[in-house]
């Protein structure tokens, strides 16, 4: 008996860890937060941390992405601002909150695939984007709160999501392009937005007196955040993609366990009918047949 794991496997194996670290990924985040670092250094330090670790293959693999600029100078942009978005929104907001307004990813997944990838809109794609819209005007209470009682750390979790599955299909645009390269622009466009932001907006927050926050937010960056990039990143490339969505899944439910067992956040109802609504949404896009697939990256690409 070969008790050797196969490549798919494997991957199961790794997506389910990043997975699990992109679901707890609040817990260094809030606690560096709390010993004084403010959210737009934390995140300017912790994205040039990693930005820093992948340029090695970001230079070496030029000549592959040289004749592919404009879309690597979108994806700087959209995946710089799915990042920072998502940084602050889970720095500032309620984690549970702002997870799950951050998974309405069905929806724009489904409408940027049939703008810009021409992908069928059937039965299924149309529950699913109505659970996700249901779900979130519920966790949002429009009802009640006629648009005063949405945050703008509201709008950063849905715009975070929006600007991942732009930056997703990207991805799947640029199949030829070394997926290190791309995962480096996007921590480039991270770190030049907040920069940008910083710079233009007269912050002035100092950096805290405890120099350990510091270092801990370039070990967030350019371990953690490096690690579970590129984790989730290899495995959905070697395997199917509706098991892969469902096993990302997992992001939001450790995040809500997380939050409610260590930081004993309380959930509304609002938040758990709208929570459920939004995970039965992303499971049926992510149960779809395997047909519809993204391509799958060669490992040639993937190693160039």
């Amino acid at each position: 008996m070969n008790s050797k794991l196969s490549v798919s496997q494997l991957a199961v194996i790794i997506l389910t860890i990043s997975s699990v670290g992109w679901g707890i990924t609040w817990l260094p985040i809030k606690h560096i937060h709390d010993m004084g670092l403010d959210s737009m250094h934390l995140i300017l330090i912790a994205f040039s941390s990693a930005a820093v670790v992948v340029l090695p293959w970001l230079i070496k693999q030029y000549g592959l992405w040289k004749s592919s600029m404009g879309f690597m100078l979108m994806i700087l942009l959209a995946g710089g601002f799915a990042n920072a978005a998502f940084q602050t929104a889970i720095t500032h907001g309620d984690v549970i909150r702002v997870m799950i307004l951050f998974y309405m990813l069905p929806v724009w997944s489904i409408i940027g695939g049939r703008i810009f990838l021409k992908e069928k809109i059937d039965a299924t794609r149309i529950i699913a984007v109505t659970l996700c819209l249901s779900g979130a005007a519920i966790i949002l209470d429009v009802w009640n709160t006629s648009w005063q009682g949405i945050s703008y750390i509201d709008l950063l979790a849905i715009g975070s999501g929006l600007g991942l599955a732009i930056t997703n299909i990207l991805f799947r645009f640029t199949q030829s392009v070394p997926l290190m390269s791309k995962v480096a622009a996007s921590f480039i466009g991270c770190s030049v937005l907040i920069g940008s932001f910083m710079l233009f907006s007269g912050n002035s927050a100092a950096l805290p007196q405890q120099t350990q926050a510091i270092p801990l937010a370039m070990l967030y960056g350019g371990v953690w955040i490096v690690l579970i990039t590129m984790g989730t990143q290899w495995a959905v490339t070697r395997m199917e993609a509706g098991r892969s969505s469902i096993i990302i899944v997992m992001e939001l439910v450790v995040a809500v366990v997380s939050a409610a067992v260590i930081a004993n956040a309380q959930l509304g109802i609002n938040e758990m009918i709208g929570g459920v609504m939004v995970i039965a949404a992303a499971l049926l896009e992510g149960m779809r047949n395997d047909d519809e697939a993204e391509p799958v990256v060669s490992d040639k690409t993937l190693a160039e």
